[in-house]
């Protein structure tokens, strides 16, 4: 068991993160992460597969069509499982009760009534970025040039999408052993004796 539902005595918040409120660092990690999406796609273009080859001219206006779609219909499952894997590492670490939900900028899974101690939080922020971006390096390598790029927006989704995940795994492997974590989802609040 990773987690426990009582804070243990002598614990007292340290951190708390809100991404929805703290603006300054919510607009960081999206530039960053818009930077690092451009820097992919450039890295893509030269070194694997050109951008050009989505809009072949052996491609159908029709073909075209399908490969957005499924591209849109692709991610939005994608942030679904994407939330799904946090949850299946949080109930994996002990979890009780889980919760789910859209904030309009973010989708998210946390709980309310769990603290996970610094190991396994660090193992539910990254198992997505981890497990998904295993799953489409995978399909990369496999899948028609035509479907190439379809893949690689659904990677470079996964890996700036994760920018959050990242940033706040680089702030607890600062803090001290016996950091104890609850996620809500929306907020992180991070206890230590």
């Amino acid at each position: 068991m990773h987690s426990t539902t009582t804070l243990p005595e002598g614990y007292q918040q340290t951190v708390h993160i809100n991404l929805q409120e703290d603006k300054k660092t919510a607009l960081r990690l999206n530039i960053g992460a818009s930077a690092l999406m451009i820097a992919l796609f450039v890295l893509a273009h030269f070194a694997f597969v050109p951008i050009t080859a989505l809009f072949s001219s052996d491609s159908s206006l029709g073909f075209t069509i399908l490969q957005f779609a499924v591209l849109a219909v692709g991610y939005i499952a994608y942030i679904v499982l994407h939330e799904l894997t946090h949850a299946a590492v949080m109930k994996l670490s002990g979890a009780n009760k889980m919760r789910f939900g859209f904030t309009g900028l973010y989708a998210y899974a946390g709980s309310e009534h769990d603290y996970f101690n610094k190991a396994a939080y660090i193992a539910i922020a990254l198992a997505p970025l981890i497990v998904w971006g295993i799953v489409f390096t995978v399909l990369l390598i496999f899948v028609p040039t035509e479907w190439f790029w379809v893949v690689y927006f659904m990677q470079v989704g996964n890996i700036a999408g994760a920018a959050g995940d990242v940033y706040v795994t680089a702030k607890i492997l600062r803090m001290p052993s016996d950091v104890l974590v609850m996620d809500t989802g929306v907020e992180m609040f991070f206890f230590s004796r």
